[in-house]
Formats: C-alpha cells, sequence, structure tokens
C-alpha cells in the first residue's frame, strides 16, 4: 500500500516543481533507498501522459568508481548523461544517501577530476534551466544518513522534511503560491538596485547587482525553497565573510571557513577544518574562486541547521554566497564545473543595505 505522504510528495515534484505535459521525457535520478518515492514519481508521470526514464544510484558503487578508476577515467562523462541532459524535457533529482560520508575518504585530487569531467554536462544544465527549455527539480527522500545528520530520529526527519515541503497541508502547491507571492515584493523592491552591501558580526562585504535580476525560488526548482537569489556583477564583490555553518561537498564537511573577496574573486580562503580540500576545489578551474551567486534565505519555517544545503541555504534569516557558476537568467556570466553555496546566519547584529538603504536588521526585511 502506497504512503500517502509520498503520493502527495510525488505529485508536488511532477505536477508542480517540473510541470510534467503530455510527451514529456522526464528522467529521474535518484538513490536507491529512494524506490518508493521513485515509484510514486513514476505514476504520477504516467498518468501525465509523459515518458520517465530512471537511474538509481548507490553509495557501494560510487566507492568502487573512486577505488579503482584512474584520472582519467573519472575525467570522463557518459555521452548516455549528455544525450539526457541536452534532450530531455525535465528532470527530477532524489538525494537519498546511505551514507552522506562515504567520499570523505577520497582523494581531493580524484574529486577534482571528476568535477573537471562534468563540466560540460554541467554546462549544458546551467543554460537549459536558465532558458526554461530543461524544467528540473531537486528533492530529498528520508534517510538514516540524512536524519543522523540532522540529530534527529528517522521518523522526526521525516516528519521536518514533510513540513518543509508542505506535504503535511491539505494543498501543498496553494502553500507554495503564497511563498511566491510574498517573496516577489522582495523581489520587485530589488528592480533597478545597482549595489548591495551585508554588513555585521560575521561579514562585511559589498557588490554590485547593477543589471542583475532576482529570481523568486518558490519550489518549482529546489523542493524545499524560501529564497531570492542573483548572480552579483563578476568583478565587483570586496570583502570578507566568516561562514558560521559548516559546508558540505561531495561527502566532505568544511569548518571556520573565512574568504576574503577582492574583485569578486576569492583571494584568501581559511578552513579550521579540511581546508585543503577546500582550495583544491576553489582551484578546479578558471571560473571556481569567482563569486557567482548571492541568496537571501526567506523560509522561516526551515528553523534548524541539518548539513543538507538543499534546506539549510534556505533558512529565514541567513544569507548564502556561491563560488563558481552563475545563474545567466540572472544577468550572471561566469563559467565553473563548481557551484558551492557557503551559509551564514545573520539573525543577530547583521544589516543589509540596497543603494545604501536599510532594508534588513537582525533576521527580517523592513522595506
Amino acid at each position: 500500500m502506497s504512503d500517502p505522504r509520498l503520493v502527495k510528495y510525488a505529485d508536488v515534484l511532477v505536477n508542480y516543481s517540473v510541470k510534467t505535459q503530455p510527451g514529456d521525457w522526464v528522467h529521474i535520478q535518484a538513490g536507491r533507498l529512494s524506490t518508493p518515492l521513485v515509484r510514486e514519481i513514476v505514476d504520477q508521470i504516467v498518468r501525465a501522459g509523459a515518458h520517465p526514464t530512471y537511474a538509481l544510484t548507490s553509495d557501494q558503487i560510487t566507492d568502487a568508481l573512486f577505488n579503482n578508476a584512474t584520472p582519467e577515467q573519472l575525467n570522463w562523462c557518459a555521452p548516455t548523461d549528455m544525450q539526457m541532459i541536452k534532450q530531455a524535457n525535465a528532470a527530477i533529482f532524489i538525494q537519498a544517501p546511505e551514507n552522506s560520508r562515504a567520499l570523505n575518504a577520497v582523494d581531493p585530487a580524484l574529486q577534482q577530476a571528476r568535477q573537471k569531467g562534468w563540466r560540460k554536462w554541467y554546462e549544458v544544465y546551467m543554460k537549459r534551466s536558465a532558458d526554461r527549455s530543461l524544467r528540473w527539480t531537486m528533492a530529498n527522500f528520508p534517510t538514516t544518513s540524512l536524519a543522523q545528520d540532522a540529530d534527529m530520529s528517522l521518523a522526526d526527519y521525516e516528519e521536518f522534511v514533510f513540513k518543509a515541503t508542505f506535504v503535511d497541508q491539505p494543498d501543498p502547491v496553494k502553500a507554495w503560491k503564497k511563498v511566491h507571492d510574498d517573496q516577489q515584493k522582495l523581489v520587485d523592491y530589488l528592480v533597478g538596485k545597482k549595489e548591495f552591501h551585508i554588513k555585521g558580526t560575521n561579514a562585511d562585504i559589498f557588490m554590485s547587482i547593477d543589471g542583475r535580476s532576482f529570481i523568486n525560488s518558490d519550489g518549482d526548482q529546489n523542493m524545499p525553497s524560501g529564497e531570492v537569489f542573483t548572480s552579483p556583477v563578476e568583478n565587483s564583490a570586496t570583502g570578507w565573510v566568516n561562514f558560521t555553518y559548516p559546508a558540505v561537498h561531495l561527502g566532505r564537511e568544511v569548518e571556520g571557513v573565512r574568504m576574503e573577496f577582492k574583485n569578486s574573486k576569492v583571494v584568501k580562503a581559511t578552513a579550521a577544518k579540511n581546508e585543503d580540500f577546500l582550495n583544491k576545489m576553489l582551484d578546479v578551474d578558471k571560473g571556481s574562486r569567482t563569486l557567482g551567486e548571492l541568496g537571501l534565505g526567506t523560509n522561516y519555517g526551515i528553523d534548524r541547521f541539518t548539513k543538507d544545503i538543499l534546506f539549510d541555504e534556505k533558512i529565514g534569516g541567513s544569507f548564502h554566497l556561491a563560488v563558481g557558476a552563475g545563474f545567466e537568467e540572472c544577468g550572471g556570466k561566469n563559467v565553473s564545473s563548481l557551484h558551492w553555496d557557503f551559509i551564514c546566519d545573520a539573525r543577530q547584529d547583521t544589516e543589509m543595505f540596497a543603494d545604501g538603504k536599510l532594508i534588513y536588521q537582525n533576521g527580517k526585511f523592513i522595506l
């Protein structure tokens, strides 16, 4: 018997997030533990008159790749993966790790090789996302590993996920439309603004947003969502940030990160834990040290840090900066195989200014 929560979750992903149409090719990339959700997603895709394909991944298979492949092999992207990202109408990515730290012991140089190998795939993905020819979403299936990272029981983590995605509500789509309407007020206010300044205990950074648009992230690409974001002008950001939360990338946790920016480049990056890994990722390619995103978290229903960027970057009263690829749909021009988000709590002793006017103070926008 199907779990009614998973049925509703699949309905939101297929019919709201990627807006499946008859005849669409909808590809599902998912961890094997999410099979119960994938089953419901396939059912919803078929009911919508579309064509599903799917690929299930596992930590053990990925481990075998990194344990035995040469850097040249890791630097290869399969033609089947390229065909999907070039031709599919929609893609649904489901994270369901068996062990979220499975790659923690892998040599950073091998992870760097893998990142470089997927650069062309990632460029196509970013371009098609920007022009909306690829509709996509990313979501979580609750697993014991994710629950442990969040310091919750599996049952509590399930409730957390279903609450954050509004699946616990009678009409999740109505709830996400309200998120859109509330965030649009901030997006509209920022139209035409030229400079953005964040100042507080953990940050003092200026950046130009001249000519850049802000995106209202309302659950159509990330599920859950609740953020407003842009790509700052590529040579403009100057200042520093002490990121208050750990950043997890390729299964490796980096803590105590401080970045100093000049002309939007990370000129110095330090960390209390895994500093070598941090700098190897920042040197993946010529665009990986450039600031690619400014994001403002607006989802006050996500009230705790879970070590999962899908949720954490939306924490109400936080901001995040991503190094690497920018968003073409915002006007971003930076190209990189890396897009890595770093989050800073801004709920205390933090102010934000647009063109010199105070618009945010200690966790709340004051427009």
